[in-house]
């Protein structure tokens, strides 16, 4: 079959409607090996936290950031999903404590920092972790480009009740929000845009939104060092 005859047969071929594209995204979820395994997987491979821990996105997360700690003269910082240690590079904190999920990309993290007596590392299992007594504790938590990429309803609570929970003074997400974004449903099988804001307002009502940043690069359709996350800030009411 010659260029034009393959041409012509591509073209009666019908695009994917809704329903089909419908049954794709189906298929991909109960192909998903689940949130947690999908990044252990992803980083033993050797993947990376992703473009939002680098370049320009890193730089500008990590001024807003630098600058809160210091404003609010924040001493005592812990993250869930602290990653591959990129943007914990640009980052100025007194005294850090980060987890993860995934014991190979944690693994490079701690050896990374090895030297820096400041920071802390631990294993983070969601369902796993309990902590009444309040040992993991800081004036600040952080939860950054992770709440997105939690697509089970279970794990995304347990992540934001261990966030809130650790925290005695300060929160701050950086994350999206379905209810201020036109495309609301997963554009991968591991991301999933959710209603942040109402749910802790619904769940959490001791902590009010003092503060919303937003994105200087709003992802618009392209662009690798886009992001449709922006930074909430919340304070505990007493």
């Amino acid at each position: 079959m010659n260029a034009s005859a393959i041409k012509r047969s591509l073209r009666k071929v019908p695009l994917l409607g809704p329903a089909a594209r419908q049954a794709s995204i189906s298929l991909q979820r109960r192909r998903f090996p689940g949130s947690a395994q999908y990044w252990q997987r992803h980083y033993a491979a050797g993947g990376t936290s992703g473009n939002g821990s680098a370049g320009r996105l890193a730089e500008f997360k990590a001024e807003i950031l630098n600058d809160l700690v210091q404003r609010n003269r924040i001493r005592s910082v812990v993250e869930f999903g602290c990653g591959d240690g990129q943007q914990l590079a640009l980052a100025s904190y007194p005294r850090y404590l980060g987890l993860d999920v995934a014991p190979a990309i944690l693994d490079g993290t701690m050896a990374r920092f090895s030297a820096d007596p400041t920071k802390s590392f631990l294993r983070y299992d969601p369902h796993r972790f309990v902590d009444p007594a309040g040992f993991v504790t800081a004036e600040l938590a952080l939860s950054l480009d992770v709440i997105y990429h939690l697509v089970e309803d279970d794990t995304y609570a347990l992540h934001l009740r261990h966030v809130f929970g650790a925290a005695s003074r300060m929160v701050v997400l950086f994350t999206s929000d379905a209810d201020t974004l036109t495309l609301r449903e997963r554009t991968a099988p591991h991301v999933r845009h959710r209603s942040v804001v109402a749910d802790i307002r619904a769940r959490l009502p001791h902590w009010t939104l003092v503060d919303r940043i937003p994105n200087r690069f709003p992802y618009q359709g392209s662009g690798t060092e886009t992001s449709f996350a922006d930074f909430f800030v919340y304070q505990r009411v007493d």
